[in-house]
């Protein structure tokens, strides 16, 4: 840019800035301190991600909602015993312990095209608030796929869907899952998907779909990208690092069309 377009460009406020993003950005100072109205709200946002870590996750209010889309739930837990046992040791969120498990097994399921698990993860908060909704604007946008029960998961990392996927013999699987909170996004849920399951799989072989919330992503452009990538995932036999999201390259009566 040059000098003379630098001197006839209108100048923007501070207040123009922070009403485009959340981001804590010209805060001020009082002294060598922030302000006390922006100390007190960095403090509120810092209590409201701890709680929804802490949030309890609601199985029976998301299996009756899950039941009235009209599907199979089943329940299981991973083998944390206790949110502070989750919180300390993740690799205890990655697998089923044995009763989660043996149920699973015992359902001598069919094979399916899709199955959604639903885990708790850091923010118990943005399950309970946004999971169902997005199931039910994302199930219209899979016809023709064989979709499984779906799977509530507690005290669950994204890892915990390779094996209840490879259990439920599913070709791909969706994880909905609360991501770890943030000092503005304190109920944001992500989407992880998985072509062919199976325990021992790394992230690099996942898609994700991240910040489903209000204030983010909405139910519909998420629920677009996620079955985007399932259907996709299942014709090209891949997922993560190989299958590139390209949802947004496509017009959109052609996304309609494909989904």
């Amino acid at each position: 840019m040059t000098d003379q377009a630098n001197m006839t460009a209108p100048r923007r406020s501070i207040g123009e800035l922070r009403a485009l993003t959340p981001a804590r950005v010209g805060l001020g100072r009082s002294g060598a301190s922030l302000p006390t109205r922006v100390l007190l709200d960095f403090t509120l946002d810092h209590a409201r991600a701890r709680d929804a870590v802490h949030a309890p996750f609601e199985v029976e209010s998301i299996a009756g909602g899950l039941a009235a889309l009209g599907l199979e739930t089943v329940t299981v837990s991973s083998q944390a015993p206790a949110r502070a046992d989750y919180l300390k040791r993740p690799d205890l969120g990655r697998k089923l312990d044995p009763e989660s498990r043996a149920r699973l097994m015992a359902r001598a399921a069919m094979a399916c095209d899709v199955i959604i698990i639903i885990g708790d993860g850091l923010s118990p908060a943005a399950v309970d608030a946004h999971a169902v909704s997005l199931v039910e604007v994302l199930l219209p946008k899979l016809p023709g796929l064989v979709v499984g029960p779906a799977v509530i998961a507690t005290g669950a990392r994204v890892a915990l869907g390779d094996e209840i996927g490879a259990l439920l013999k599913a070709r791909i699987g969706i994880m909905l899952i609360g991501e770890r909170p943030g000092l503005s996004a304190p109920h944001s849920l992500g989407a992880y998907l998985t072509f062919a399951p199976k325990p021992g799989l790394t992230d690099a072989e996942r898609n994700c779909v991240s910040n489903i919330q209000t204030a983010g992503l909405s139910y519909d452009e998420a629920a677009v990208k996620i079955a985007w990538l399932a259907r996709q995932g299942l014709a090209r036999g891949v997922s993560g690092v190989a299958l590139k999201d390209e949802s947004t390259m496509l017009p959109a009566k052609e996304v309609t069309r494909r989904q």
